[in-house]
């Protein structure tokens, strides 16, 4: 199949993941070209994405912004549609471009398309079952989804998106060039695409989810990484949205108790055959999870209300 698609991914040592992703979108249907901005890799990273065929841009690792970046791997692409991928995100089969780019014919004026992650073999209960929860959530019966606003709904608050109406990602999803040129990917820091699946809908594009266009992409995260992941996201939210859900000490302990039940329960059903030591196991590692998730996200929640030194330590990103 030949398309006018680019595929672009931001990398930074890439490592081992990487080459996995790269010979995935050797083996596409589509023919494609591929993009890469990489921000200052020491391990090879771009030598590897060149020996594949893509094109990379160099950037020093200051100049890189989730926005900014973005914006300019769509200027440089110049293809009608450029799918976005991270550099450990995995394309699931040889269709996932193919299924991407036919979310375009979905509905009029589709500007965003955008498939689900599935969780790696080895991933824990608690992130498979987060992960397979959140997707499936978007589909009935595994029919794609469509998203879009009357022209009397445009002007609804930041809140009326939380949720499925404005999720996109990035991290496997494909923009309409037509689409970025009136509306692109605004500068920030985080959460660029949910603000750009806000801003397009806004400007009357749909967006379009396709259960089909899979990538392989799940993280462990140490209890310390999993607390400041959520605290930054939250933060972004609050930002966002004006509101979090889960910001509540109230709201965060209720989330735990029904997170760590609902994995106890996806255990006991996939996992039938389970020693219980692997069980226990599990049982401790989704209390930590999830308990870290509840704790960053009432931090981050709250982040106006801390010390800026506080919230530099707890952000990634060390924004104060």
């Amino acid at each position: 199949m030949h398309a006018d698609v680019s595929v672009a991914i931001p990398t930074l040592n890439g490592g081992p993941r990487f080459r996995e992703v790269l010979s995935a979108l050797a083996r596409q249907t589509v023919v494609h070209s591929v993009i890469i901005c990489d921000s200052g890799s020491v391990d090879g990273t771009a030598a590897l994405a060149r020996a594949y065929g893509a094109r990379v841009i160099e950037i020093p690792r200051a100049s890189f912004s989730h926005g900014r970046t973005r914006n300019l791997l769509m200027s440089e692409a110049g293809a009608a549609h450029v799918a976005f991928l991270t550099q450990d995100a995995v394309p699931a089969d040889r269709e996932w471009l193919e299924h991407l780019l036919l979310g375009f014919d979905l509905a009029p004026e589709v500007g965003l398309v955008f498939g689900p992650y599935q969780p790696r073999a080895d991933a824990s209960v608690s992130v498979a079952r987060e992960l397979t929860t959140w997707f499936d959530s978007f589909s009935s019966g595994g029919a794609p989804r469509i998203d879009s606003l009357d022209p009397d709904q445009r002007d609804l608050p930041a809140a009326s998106f939380l949720g499925h109406r404005g999720f996109f990602t990035d991290v496997n999803g494909c923009v309409s060039r037509a689409a970025w040129r009136r509306v692109p990917f605004r500068p920030v820091a985080y959460a660029e695409d949910h603000l750009l699946a806000q801003d397009m809908l806004r400007a009357g594009f749909a967006k379009a989810y396709v259960p089909d266009a899979a990538v392989i992409h799940s993280h462990e995260y140490g209890t310390w990484e999993q607390l400041r992941r959520n605290f930054d996201e939250a933060r972004a939210v609050s930002e966002i949205y004006g509101e979090v859900p889960g910001g509540s000490a109230r709201e965060a302990a209720l989330s735990v108790r029904g997170a760590v039940g609902g994995d106890l329960d996806w255990l006991r059903r996939r996992r039938n055959g389970s020693s219980l030591t692997y069980a226990i196991t599990q049982l401790v590692s989704s209390i930590a999870h999830h308990g870290a998730r509840a704790t960053g996200t009432v931090l981050g929640a709250n982040a106006r209300r801390l010390p800026a030194a506080l919230n530099a330590q707890l952000s990634l990103e060390r924004r104060r």
